[in-house]
């Protein structure tokens, strides 16, 4: 299998299919996933002629699972790694939740210093920060946070069969129809990580300030949020993110949920697509 070594000696996991002289387009994916998640959409670019490449985050899916390094820092140069060993320029980087905060990180810090990214894409993702803070009250308290750390570490088998069952995909909503596979495939994607690197990784998703991420970026940015996100809710999210953003542009779904690139593939897809064209 392909395989990026980082400079602290870590093997991570990528996917690169399409022309290699075509625009890559680069997906970065949420926590506790892998770069599984992000089928629909990669063979949705490639058959638009695009280069697609994804990467399973340390920690997670068939990336090493090491002890260290959980958190935006070490995603954001996990990512860069892959970027230079496959020579990608001109990139797009579409981020869901937590990768959209390895995104910001990424873009702001690797991506537009060494000149490499045409654009971003931030999906139902993080930033600014998702905690409750002085500069951001609409947050969350961290008790809800540690509410997922006990559960993760209570049987984190069950736990990855509750939350796809319920509020990622908004299944716990009337009236909308639950896909038995995608949950399965849900609990698939997480159970091949690491329990340390998930149990980690919500500090990392939760309580990265991610403001100056987002001044930094100047290229063109597209943010993406379900309205009905019970996951990441928007408020202190995206219609924070977008103001931040030196050249943002939000577009809201009214009650697409927070898994809305599976549910709602149909639809993003085209967006995506507009906006890489655009």
């Amino acid at each position: 299998m392909p395989f990026v070594t980082t400079t602290d000696g870590v093997e991570i996991f990528y996917k690169d299919w399409g022309p290699k002289d075509a625009q890559p387009i680069v997906f970065h994916h949420g926590w506790p996933l892998s770069s599984d998640d992000w089928d629909t959409q990669m063979l949705f670019f490639v058959q638009n002629g695009y280069r697609v490449v994804a990467h399973d985050r340390r920690g997670h899916g068939r990336s090493a699972q090491v002890p260290d390094g959980h958190d935006m820092d070490h995603y954001a140069a996990d990512a860069f790694a892959v970027a230079e060993a496959l020579d990608l320029w001109n990139a797009v980087h579409i981020g869901h939740s937590t990768g959209g905060g390895e995104v910001a990180r990424y873009v702001a810090k690797h991506g537009e210093p060494a000149g490499r990214v045409a654009k971003a894409v931030l999906v139902s993702a993080v930033p600014p920060i998702m905690l409750k803070t002085e500069a951001y009250p609409g947050g969350l308290p961290i008790g809800a946070f540690d509410g997922l750390r006990q559960a993760l570490a209570a049987s984190r088998a069950q736990f990855f069969l509750d939350l796809p069952t319920g509020p990622f995909y908004g299944f716990n909503r009337d009236g909308v129809a639950v896909q038995e596979g995608v949950i399965r495939n849900w609990w698939r994607q997480g159970m091949m990580g690491s329990a340390k690197a998930h149990y980690e990784g919500i500090k990392a998703f939760s309580e990265t300030d991610q403001t100056e991420d987002l001044k930094a970026i100047s290229v063109p940015t597209l943010v993406l949020h379900g309205e009905d996100d019970q996951i990441v809710p928007i408020d202190n999210a995206a219609r924070l993110s977008v103001k931040l953003l030196q050249n943002g542009s939000l577009k809201t779904y009214p009650g697409f949920s927070h898994g809305m690139l599976t549910i709602n593939a149909d639809v993003l897809n085209q967006d995506l697509l507009a906006f890489v064209q655009g």
